[in-house]
């Protein structure tokens, strides 16, 4: 008999983890970083087999999860670009 599996416990958030941003349990791979990642092009099946402890069960209700939280999370991304650019522009100037 095959287990069945909650998918609504695998996508987690943890203050102290990632930022607190969502996150598939068991890993520090982002919600954000799947959407990236399938905007690229990469297929759920491409990313599990570039790392195996996923599973598509996991990246699935990763996109789930963004589609039901779609404009909130697409603000956060952008704020979190935003500060990624400008971090680095501080950095490069030496600030």
């Amino acid at each position: 008999m095959t287990a069945t599996v909650n998918i609504s416990r695998l996508i987690v958030l943890t203050p102290d983890v990632c930022g607190g941003r969502p996150r598939i349990d068991g890993s520090r791979i982002t919600v954000q970083y799947i959407i990236n990642e399938i905007k690229a092009g990469i297929t759920p099946e491409e990313l599990v087999e570039d790392k195996p402890h996923l599973t598509l069960a996991g990246i699935y209700s990763a996109l789930a999860y963004y589609y039901d939280n779609k404009e909130s999370l697409d603000a956060e991304f952008a704020n979190y670009d935003r500060e990624c650019l400008q971090l680095a522009e501080e950095y490069s100037t030496g600030n």
